[in-house]
């Protein structure tokens, strides 16, 4: 019996190199989109950096960063082309706050599950605009039948978790997992290891044919989460900017391996390599 995986089709560099944006000459940076990120605490402040570099080189026209007060002095001096929020939870309750000013948000690296997590959560599933829930943001839950898309990046043991399967059980059928709980929930799936599966809510569901062993580090998720949600403001096509992030994600540490070692990869390094790489694709 063939394994599951063959028969899903691959997103290749052909596909990724005729969806791309084209950065017009005339644009600015309303143009390209204003994403949110939300994401960093005081014991993970790196997680919001890492995301926030991952933003930046994805192509958006602003980043504002939500996190912890604490966490703001920590990320500055590396991410000053950034904008920052320093108490969501009140913005939140501002009628001046308006949600569909951004093009994309992105919520949960660095952060844990927990009430306020479900608080914020709540009002962000109220916006129609692209949502990408990643580490804290993801556990086991209903989803509401939004207008815009929800997207959820776990890694499997973060889809055991929102899943309740456990990861023997789906290791060697992810896809056919994938698929379902993506219905189920009615939210994209990017289930993220060897061999990533994207699946969308609509049954469409493609492998990932990049990366390698280097991304196995911290971090490398929180950048990747970053990536999609800058991929998410420049694209017209969501289902494209996720298709293109995970792509060029791996295909970040597949440009590291050619001449390093697998083992020496580090997470905010991605984003160092994302202008080279993003480059060769265009034509």
């Amino acid at each position: 019996m063939p394994d599951p995986l063959e028969v899903i089709p691959k997103w290749d560099k052909e596909k990724v190199k005729s969806t791309l944006p084209v950065r017009t000459a005339a644009g600015h940076k309303g143009s390209f989109g204003t994403g949110l990120l939300i994401a960093g605490t005081r014991d993970m402040p790196g997680a919001a950096l890492l995301a926030g570099l991952g933003a930046m080189r994805s192509g958006l026209g602003k980043l504002e960063i939500a996190a912890e007060p604490d966490v703001i002095p920590m990320i500055l001096p590396s991410l000053p082309e950034a904008t920052y929020i320093r108490k969501i939870e009140e913005k939140f309750t501002s009628p001046d706050f308006n949600l569909a000013a951004y093009k994309a948000i992105a919520i949960g690296p660095g952060k844990i599950p927990n009430e306020q997590m479900e608080q914020n959560l709540a009002q962000l599933f109220q916006s129609e605009v692209p949502l990408v829930l990643d580490a804290g943001a993801l556990s086991k839950r209903s989803y509401p039948k939004r207008n815009g898309p929800t997207i959820l990046t776990p890694h499997p043991g973060e889809f055991s978790r929102i899943s309740g399967i456990p990861v023997e059980q789906f290791a060697s059928e992810k896809s056919e997992y994938a698929k379902q709980l993506a219905k189920e929930l009615d939210a994209a799936i990017v289930l993220k290891g060897l061999d990533t599966v994207i699946a969308f809510p609509d049954g469409e569901t493609w492998v990932n044919p990049t990366g390698n062993s280097a991304l196995a580090k911290g971090g490398t998720g929180d950048t990747l989460t970053g990536m999609m949600l800058g991929m998410l403001c420049c694209h017209e096509n969501w289902k494209h900017a996720v298709l293109n992030a995970v792509y060029l994600h791996g295909a970040c540490a597949d440009q590291w391996t050619t001449k390093k070692s697998p083992h020496t990869l580090l997470a905010h390094e991605l984003s160092g390599l994302l202008p080279e790489v993003w480059k060769s694709f265009e034509s």
